[in-house]
């Protein structure tokens, strides 16, 4: 506090400045040791400054985070629709063993009608009480989609909560400029120490991944078609 005390008095001092000009009540309207008052003009030059600087920055990480939602919320609808449909292959199909069993009892009673031997019917190989086991495939294209899907939700929670965090960042209480730089410079040092802004960086770096790993789901996929 000296030290700015001392400082706006040499500049005070120095500057050739005509008293009572338009200049010097802009500039140099604050009385003497009254340059660090809760009104004083520093603070109000500050928070103009910073508030500019704020918008600039808050405005390209609100824009980068939209984005990043409406990208998310498609690709999650997506992944979901693809995981509905082979989900099944991870459950025993009830239905096609079902009709197999019927086939072969039709076959049977073909046989007894024409007097034919059972031994001819070839026997269904379904047996519904058995354990079922999913082929390879299924799991790993499960799994892969699985995983996409779970990035991809991640990423929007981590881009919803920083939203949250970006609106309550801007929305200073009412006070002395002074409190409310205050204010500012504490939650602008919030940011620094949580890497806020790194980590909207690397929303969009999860989002490549979650996409990666659905191609390649995709092709495991098709490569048995």
């Amino acid at each position: 506090m000296v030290h700015v005390l001392i400082f706006l008095r040499f500049v005070r001092s120095h500057l050739n400045v005509i008293p009572g000009s338009k200049q010097n009540d802009e500039t140099f309207r604050d009385a003497i040791y009254e340059e660090t008052a809760p009104n004083a003009t520093v603070w109000q030059t500050y928070m103009r400054e910073s508030t500019q600087t704020d918008i600039r920055m808050m405005g390209e990480c609100r824009e980068n985070l939209d984005v990043l939602l409406v990208f998310a919320g498609l690709f999650s609808a997506v992944v979901t629709t693809f995981m509905v449909q082979t989900y099944q292959n991870l459950q025993p199909d009830y239905t096609q063993a079902s009709a197999k069993l019927l086939f072969e009892l039709v076959s049977i009673q073909r046989a007894l009608a024409n007097g034919t031997s059972l031994d001819m019917i070839p026997m269904s190989a379904s047996n519904p009480s058995a354990k079922f086991i999913p082929s390879s495939g299924s799991v790993w294209v499960n799994g892969l989609w699985l995983t996409s899907l779970v990035l991809s939700l991640t990423t929007a929670l981590i881009a919803v909560l920083v939203k949250q965090w970006l609106h309550h960042y801007t929305a200073l209480p009412s006070g002395t400029p002074r409190d409310r730089n205050h204010i500012r410079q504490f939650r602008y040092a919030g940011f620094q120490k949580w890497q806020v802004f790194v980590i909207v960086g690397l929303l969009p770096v999860i989002m490549h991944v979650a996409l990666a790993i659905f191609f390649l789901g995709l092709v495991v996929f098709l490569i048995p078609l």
